[in-house]
């Protein structure tokens, strides 16, 4: 955990470095520190060095501050502490601060004591809870915080929570966080090696690849895709929108001098291999187009990088895209500031490449491209085979590279070829060149004699190399098997061994792809060739192999390293030139700065007649000269060299500027020779192909021109300078033309060897560093005044420190900040725009700053506290005023809704019932009228088929109202009166059946209210009971008046029969009651009534019940309480039924009184028994 806390401290404090000055150091200070005013008394014996490293540091504090400006606090802390720490920790303490009011100009000690105050790697005090640098048991720098100190040891703890007891003189003081992560490390308070070391892994860990060290820019190889690049960010460094370091910003500054200096400018790129040179300088390039593009000649330069990466460029144990060779692109510009054509040059390609490779490596590109890619026409032309097949390739049993598709980047190659002009016929000449040397390597001999002579073997391999390069067998033959010598002006044939034949095959092979990628990079020239819109304005791009060092260092190294020692040079003196001008620009006293020169270096490298080159060329002369005899030469001669040491065998060490490396003169002689004999070159020249023709012409004027030497072969050497002397001065040419330009230096670093993201070496960083002269910059620029700053920025940042601001003026508020706090006159110089300081000033000031921050902050946070929880509680009670009032008005409004709604319930569902009941009672009304008008309607026609009836009741109509007597009724006649009033029984019976059919119906719905409501079943139940006995009640009133009706009719048709028959019936017993027409009338209408009544209130009833029954089980919708309804349907049918039940009764009493009464109290006559028998009837059918 206490790792991850440290990193987000420091994640958090770089993102503040960007920000407004103001706000940068606000959370950055720490917490126990507090203002130190008042100086404690100087203890005895307590050197400079201690004193001053003690004010450059805040004092600990071991509770809260009363006042940030307490003096007499700080005072009493210093002297509390002072016993604790001993030793450096008493001396730091008691000479913590000078007096805030003394001079200025109080003197200061010696000059020299003061010189070691400027130092940053000198050992210091330690403090308490003080961010320091400690060196780990493996060499890796980690960042630490002193717990505590005692006498010469230091308690630390580093950010992974391990504690360590180290000796205080071996820790480094740590910079500031407000420092952690900046952008340019001249502002770095302390310039040592684990503070850059530190400030570039912090930088790296964030993708920020690129920082600044003075005028130059370090760029760490991300070994991933960084989210840095694109049109976006060129339009915002085209338009200064963004001025963080970066290879756009170099470009453009580069750009901008050009056009308004018009002078030349030029971009050195420097680093190891696998550093990211060639994408750094890719990136330049493209920069470049994108500004000055417009004419179409900036595409064709960018489209020279696939030809040139594909032909110098190859995978090594340190790189998978290593350039092997240096390269300088001159860009020229317009008038206009447009890119008007470009000129490549090329150093010191790696000839021994083509035959020779380590395993695990790769040679050139073009050879795995061309097998891969090639189409089939030209994959037979050439006779092509695979990579693993040749041996020149499996040497080192690599063929293929992770992530890249040789036959994809052929195509891209033959494009690029098309863009920059290159024919077809040439680009085919150039690929069966290729093909060519892959088949020289796979050509071999055999031996003709004892003396181990050798001839070529006639085979595949012979003879496509002769078809290829257009040739015979016997030329072929004779370049590689025999040498022509002249001795004495004598021709001499010389036949070459085993040995001899293989170098001469492969030397051939070797000098066929050097000038094969010479003449490549003629063409390309060709094709941007400027011509004469050439205005002398351009911009170089210099891509060139960094300073080396390995295990086992050769002839390679040797001359890359010869040339880093030049550049360095060039960079040392550009540098001070800088700082020089600067200086004098803003009028401020310089001396000269004294610093290590390496032009000793350069002396053991190019003196003559003894220095390294002129040694190696002259024993490369002697056809006798071994590699040992070359070694014991130099020791020999330069053994007195301080930068030279002479090692056991062919060994030596050169000390560089960057530190000692030790070479094996082991085929030093050899590579530097380079030898191409004549025989080859008459050879090529032979040849029908036009590219080797050239080669041969071109290798036979150099050697027209080298002068005859008694001791060389005849025509041994075609080169008129070994490659050692013709690679210096291509050297001194390149110098030439940079010391003409404004340079701008960028260098590469490559963080590990495993070429993986997110891995940070620090101890392989650290010697790039020292070999691209980055740390030299560093300490050239401690040794004056790194750290600048504006007087307006300074007035800003630390203005508010000063008591008494009586001058606005940013001079002169940032001279008395300076006398404020004492800092010594030696430590700053004032300029003209700006202030400028020794290592260690700024870092005092921060912490008085951040100290006094602290404070004012501590009060801002207790009176914004009170003020925000003032605030807060005036703010609560308003907010439960409004609640409680917007709370009732939101009630008030929901019961007036909810009331509203109500009502309109109500209303809608009595106009419903009321419908429904309507609509109930008609339906019933119509269904009781068609009842009886059938009932009606059956009893006339019956009737109306018995005419002889029909006219005896009418004679007894007529006598009854004539006289008014009694009719006499005979037995026989009552037995006819019953038959037919059990008929009338039948059909009531019919009409009961179907009233049952539609109490069945009713029925249904009583169920369907059953499955819902299991309570309301027994209500249910009872309810039809009682219906059915008020049914049973009307159907016996009903038979009631038939039977009435019935005799009336039958007693008018005996009386009128006896009459006819002449018999005479006697009063008294033997006459029926006598039943008046308006009483029976009267009767009719009242059991009329109480029928319809009947059906219309069971409809209505049914209706209802129905109803409640749907809304129970929600298949109608309707805002009304069922249970409560139906309990209130319930009492309504439980009234009613009373009502009409007494009414039945009363009905029945009336109906008894009158069969009574028509008896006339005679129980003795036949028609009294027949009356008793009706008076039972309707007594059982109504009980």
């Amino acid at each position: 955990m206490a790792s991850v806390d440290v990193r987000s401290v420091r994640k958090s404090s770089a993102l503040r470095a960007r920000g407004p000055a103001k706000l940068q150091a606000t959370r950055s200070m720490p917490l126990d520190y507090r203002h130190s005013a008042k100086p404690a008394p100087a203890a005895n014996g307590v050197g400079r060095r201690a004193a001053a490293a003690a004010a450059e540091e805040a004092v600990p504090a071991e509770g809260d501050a009363d006042s940030p400006y307490s003096s007499a606090a700080a005072t009493t802390e210093e002297e509390e502490s002072a016993p604790e720490g001993g030793g450096e920790a008493d001396s730091a303490s008691s000479a913590a601060a000078a007096p805030r009011r003394s001079s200025p100009a109080a003197p200061a000690g010696p000059s020299s004591q003061r010189d070691t105050r400027w130092g940053d790697t000198s050992s210091y005090g330690a403090k308490k809870k003080q961010r320091v640098f400690c060196q780990l048991p493996n060499g890796d720098w980690a960042l630490c915080t002193v717990i505590t100190t005692s006498g010469d040891e230091s308690v630390v703890k580093v950010s992974e929570g391990k504690v360590l007891r180290l000796q205080t003189e071996s820790l480094q003081p740590a910079n500031p966080e407000i420092l952690d992560g900046v952008d340019d490390l001249m502002q770095l308070s302390y310039l040592s090696e684990p503070s850059v070391l530190y400030n570039l892994q912090y930088r790296y860990s964030q993708d920020l690849i690129y920082t600044k060290a003075g005028p130059v820019l370090v760029a760490v190889n991300p070994f991933k895709k960084v989210a840095l690049y694109g049109d976006e960010y060129i339009t915002a460094y085209r338009n200064k929108t963004m001025d963080s370091p970066h290879v756009y910003a170099i470009a453009d500054s580069a750009l901008r001098e050009m056009k308004r200096d018009e002078v030349n400018q030029s971009i050195i790129i420097s680093g190891e291999s696998g550093a990211g040179k060639t994408e750094t300088a890719k990136i330049a390039m493209q920069y470049l187009a994108s500004l000055g593009g417009g004419s179409g000649i900036e595409y064709e330069i960018l489209q020279t990088n696939p030809i040139l990466e594909a032909f110098g460029n190859a995978k090594t144990l340190r790189n998978d895209n290593s350039s092997r060779f240096g390269k300088l692109i001159e860009i020229h510009f317009s008038t206009t500031g447009r890119i008007c054509g470009a000129m490549i040059q090329t150093f010191l390609l790696e000839k021994s490449r083509v035959v020779q490779c380590a395993v695990g490596e790769r040679s050139y590109h073009i050879f795995y491209q061309l097998c891969a890619g090639a189409p089939p026409t030209l994959r037979e032309k050439l006779n092509l085979k695979k990579v693993d097949e040749y041996k020149y390739l499996k040497q080192s049993c690599c063929y293929s590279i992770a992530g890249v598709d040789d036959a994809q980047m052929f195509r891209t190659v033959t494009e690029a070829m098309n863009i920059v002009h290159i024919s077809k016929e040439d680009q085919d000449n150039v690929f069966a060149i290729v093909s060519a040397v892959l088949w020289l390597g796979d050509v071999s001999f055999t031996i003709i004699d004892n003396e181990n002579h050798v001839e070529i073997i006639v085979e595949e391999a012979a003879e496509t190399v002769s078809r290829l390069l257009g040739c015979s067998i016997e030329d072929l033959n004779l370049a590689l098997s025999k040498r022509h010598m002249k001795v004495n002006n004598e021709n001499i044939i010389q036949k070459l061994t085993l040995t001899q034949a293989t170098d001469t095959r492969d030397a051939l092979a070797k000098a066929l792809y050097a000038s094969l990628f010479e003449w490549l990079v003629e063409q390309i020239n060709k094709s941007l060739s400027v011509g004469k819109r050439r205005t002398g304005r351009s911009i170089s791009i210099l891509d060139i192999y960094g300073f080396e060092s390995f295990d086992k260092n050769s002839f390679e190294q040797f001359c890359i390293n010869y040339a880093n020692e030049r550049l360095q040079q060039h960079f040392n003196r550009h540098l001070f030139k800088l700082e020089q001008e600067e200086y004098v620009e803003d009028g401020i006293d310089w001396a000269k700065v004294e610093f290590e020169d390496n032009q000793d270096c350069l002396n053991l490298f190019e003196k003559k007649p003894l220095g390294l080159l002129s040694l190696l060329d002259e024993e490369s002369t002697f056809p006798n000269a071994t590699d040992l005899t070359f070694a014991n030469k130099l020791k020999q001669h330069l053994d007195n060299n301080s930068c030279f040491r002479g090692e056991r065998g062919k060994a030596f060490t050169v000390r560089h500027y960057a530190g000692e490396v030790a070479y094996d003169t082991s085929g030093f002689l050899e590579k530097n020779r380079d030898l191409l004999h004549m025989d080859s070159i008459q050879f090529l020249a032979k040849c029908k192909l036009s590219i080797p023709q050239m080669f041969a012409s071109k290798m036979l004027a150099q050697s027209d021109n080298l002068e005859s030497v008694p001791y060389r072969p005849s025509v041994a050497d075609s080169q008129k300078l070994s490659v050692a002397m013709k690679f210096k001065g291509q050297l001194f040419q390149l110098m030439q033309r940079l010391e003409s330009t404004t340079p701008h230096f960028i260098r590469c670093i490559k963080p590990n060897n495993l070429q993986l993201p997110a891995i940070y070496g620090q101890e392989l960083v650290l010697q790039q560093l020292k070999c691209c002269g980055v740390l030299e910059v560093v300490r050239i620029s401690r040794s004056g005044y790194p750290t600048r700053m504006t007087h307006q920025k300074f007035a800003r940042r630390y203005g508010f420190l000063l008591e008494d601001v009586t001058s606005q003026d940013p001079l002169s508020v940032s001279v008395a900040i300076l006398h404020q706090f004492n800092v010594f006159p030696e430590m700053y110089q004032v300029g003209y725009t700006k202030l400028f300081f020794r290592t260690g000033q700024i870092g005092k000031l921060e912490n008085t700053r951040n100290r006094t921050l602290h404070g004012v902050l501590r009060v801002q946070s207790c009176f914004r506290g009170y003020q925000a929880r003032r605030h807060a509680i005036e703010r609560m009670r308003g907010v439960l005023a409004l609640q409680s009032f917007i709370r009732g008005e939101n009630a008030r409004q929901t019961y007036s809704s909810l009331l509203r709604k109500h009502r309109a319930a109500t209303l809608l569902q009595r106009n419903l019932r009321g419908w429904l009941a309507r609509r109930y009672f008609v339906k019933i009304r119509k269904a009781s009228v068609v009842i009886q008008s059938g009932i009606r309607g059956c009893l006339v026609r019956r009737c109306a088929g018995n005419v002889d009836l029909l006219n005896v009741l009418r004679e007894l109509e007529s006598k009854k109202e004539a006289e008014g007597d009694q009719i006499l009724i005979k037995a026989s006649f009552l037995a006819e009166l019953q038959r037919r009033i059990l008929r009338a029984e039948a059909t009531v019976r019919e009409k009961d059946e179907e009233n049952e059919m539609l109490h069945q119906r009713l029925q249904q719905y009583e169920n369907r209210w059953l499955e819902y409501e299991q309570k309301m079943k027994s209500m249910e139940e009872m309810w039809q009971k009682q219906m059915r006995s008020l049914q049973s009640s009307l159907s016996v009133a009903k038979k009631s008046l038939a039977l009435d009706d019935t005799p009336r009719m039958s007693d008018s048709s005996v009386e009128q029969s006896w009459e006819t028959n002449g018999n005479h019936v006697g009063g008294g017993s033997q006459l029926v009651p006598r039943i008046t027409g308006r009483e029976m009338n009267a009767s009719i209408s009242v059991i009329g009534r109480l029928a319809e009544e009947f059906e219309q209130r069971s409809q209505v009833f049914a209706d209802d019940a129905k109803f409640l029954v749907e809304v129970k089980s929600g298949q109608a919708d309707a805002s009304l309480n069922p249970d409560m309804e139906l309990r209130r349907l319930k009492q309504n049918f439980d009234s009613w039924k009373k009502d009409f039940s007494s009414r039945i009764r009363e009905t029945k009493v009336i109906l008894n009184k009158l069969a009574t009464g028509s008896s006339g109290g005679n129980d003795s006559s036949p028609n009294s028994a027949k009356k008793k028998w009706w008076g039972r009837l309707n007594t059982s059918k109504f009980s």
